[in-house]
C-alpha cells in the first residue's frame, strides 16, 4: 500500500490544532505546557501570551501561582534554551538533554580557547550556588577570582550547560526579573533528577504537540544533531506519510489529520513562540518570502499573527505614559473580516499584556 501524500494545508491545519491554535480548549495549565513540550521563554513574557492565544480565560495569576509553588519551572531545556517546563517534565528528561548540554559547553569551549579543568570549574560553582541563589554576574566574578586567566564566556557557559539549574522566581510582572539568580534545580525540587535516557519518550511528545514531521525536524526541535537511529527503533510504532515535496513524515498513530479546508481563526503569537522553531524547512506555518521579517538578527524571532492558518504579519506592544500601543504590521492586504477579527484579538490581547496602561489602542501600520 502506498504512503498518504498530504498536502501543505492539509499539514498546516494538524499542526494548528495539535498547537491548540484552531479551538482554544479549557485545560490545566500544567498539562498543556506538557503537550507542548515546554514555552520557550527568553522573554519573561512570551510564555504567558503562548498561553493566552491558546487557552480560554486565560489570567496571568494561572501560571504564576504554579512557578511559584515550583510546578513549573524556567531552566535551559531542548536545543539548550530557555523554557518554562513543568518541574515533572524538567526531571524526567534533563539528564536526557545532557548530551545536547555537553556539545554546546564544548563548542563554546573550543571557539572560545578555554584550558580549565571542568570539574575545577562545576565544584567551585556548585558550592558557590548552594551557599544561596547567585546570579550569572555574580557567577562570573566568582569563577574570575578563582580562576583569573581562564576565559570566563567558557566557564560561565560550563556552569550553564553542566548544572542543572533553574531560575527563581520573584514578584516581578511576568515571574522573573531580568537579571535573575539561579539555583540547583534538585535543591529547588525536592527531588533528584531521573538519571534514564527518555528521548524516544521526548520524541513521541514532540510528535503530539508538532507532528507529523521529517527526522530533521525532530533534530532541529531537540537540538540532537543524529536521530535516525533512534527514529528507525520506533518505526514499528508510528504512522508516516509523504508530503509534497516527497520527504518521508512521522506521526503517532490514530492521531488525525485535518482536511485542508478546516477553518483556521486569526491567532496572535509571541516573540519565539515554538511553533516557528520547531521545524527544519517551516513552509507549514511561514512562506519563505515571509522569512526575514519573521526570523530577525541576533536569533530574534518576532511576534506574529496568523491569518488562514499561516503568518500574515507582526505585531508589537509599547506602552507610553498616554496608552499603551499594540501595532499589527500585515505583510499584504486583508480582508475586512480578517482585520475585523485581528483587532479584536489584539485590542484583548493588549489589555493582557499591559493591564495597568492608561489606555489601549491598536494601531495598523501601512502596508
Amino acid at each position: 500500500m502506498s504512503t498518504r501524500t498530504l498536502t501543505l494545508r492539509e499539514i498546516n491545519r494538524t499542526t494548528l490544532a495539535r498547537q491548540h491554535l484552531l479551538t482554544r480548549l479549557d485545560q490545566p495549565v500544567p498539562a498543556l505546557i506538557e503537550h507542548l513540550g515546554g514555552l520557550q521563554a527568553q522573554l519573561p513574557g512570551a510564555p504567558y501570551v503562548g498561553l493566552w492565544t491558546r487557552l480560554p480565560h486565560f489570567q496571568r495569576a494561572d501560571l504564576a501561582h504554579r512557578i511559584e509553588t515550583r510546578e513549573i519551572v524556567k531552566a535551559a531545556f531542548v536545543r539548550v534554551t530557555l523554557h518554562l517546563v513543568t518541574a515533572a517534565d524538567y526531571l524526567r528528561f534533563r539528564a536526557t538533554l545532557q548530551p545536547v548540554m555537553a556539545a554546546g559547553q564544548a563548542d563554546i569551549v573550543q571557539r572560545r580557547g578555554g584550558t580549565f579543568d571542568r570539574t575545577t570549574v562545576l565544584e567551585a560553582a556548585r558550592a558557590f550556588i548552594v551557599a544561596q541563589p547567585r546570579s550569572f554576574a555574580e557567577i562570573s566574578a566568582m569563577l574570575t577570582e578563582h580562576l583569573p586567566d581562564q576565559d570566563v564566556g567558557a566557564m560561565r557557559h560550563t556552569v550553564r550547560t553542566d548544572l542543572p539549574l533553574v531560575q527563581v522566581p520573584t514578584s516581578a510582572p511576568w515571574s522573573f526579573p531580568g537579571n535573575p539568580q539561579f539555583t540547583l534545580a534538585e535543591s529547588w525540587l525536592g527531588q533528584s533528577i531521573d538519571p534514564a535516557d527518555h528521548l524516544p519518550d521526548l520524541l513521541r511528545r514532540y510528535l503530539a504537540a508538532f507532528g507529523p514531521a521529517t527526522i530533521t525536524d525532530m533534530q532541529t526541535w531537540s537540538g540532537f544533531s543524529k536521530l535516525k537511529e533512534v527514529v528507525e527503533s520506533l518505526r514499528p510504532h508510528l504512522q508516516t506519510y509523504r508530503d509534497e515535496q516527497r520527504r518521508e513524515l512521522f506521526d503517532l498513530p490514530d492521531l488525525p489529520i485535518l482536511p485542508e479546508d478546516t477553518p483556521a481563526p486569526v491567532r496572535l503569537l509571541p516573540e519565539f513562540d515554538n511553533l516557528l522553531l520547531a521545524y527544519t524547512k517551516r513552509t507549514r506555518v511561514v512562506a519563505d518570502a515571509h522569512r526575514p521579517r519573521v526570523y530577525l538578527p541576533a536569533l530574534r524571532v518576532a511576534a506574529t499573527f496568523l491569518v488562514d492558518g499561516f503568518v500574515a504579519g507582526v505585531w508589537k506592544v509599547e506602552k507610553t505614559r498616554a496608552a499603551a500601543r499594540l501595532t499589527l504590521s500585515p505583510f499584504a492586504p486583508l480582508a475586512p473580516s480578517d482585520r475585523a477579527a485581528l483587532l479584536e484579538e489584539a485590542e484583548s490581547l493588549v489589555r493582557f499584556v499591559e493591564p495597568t496602561a492608561a489606555a489601549h489602542e491598536v494601531h495598523w501600520e501601512a502596508i
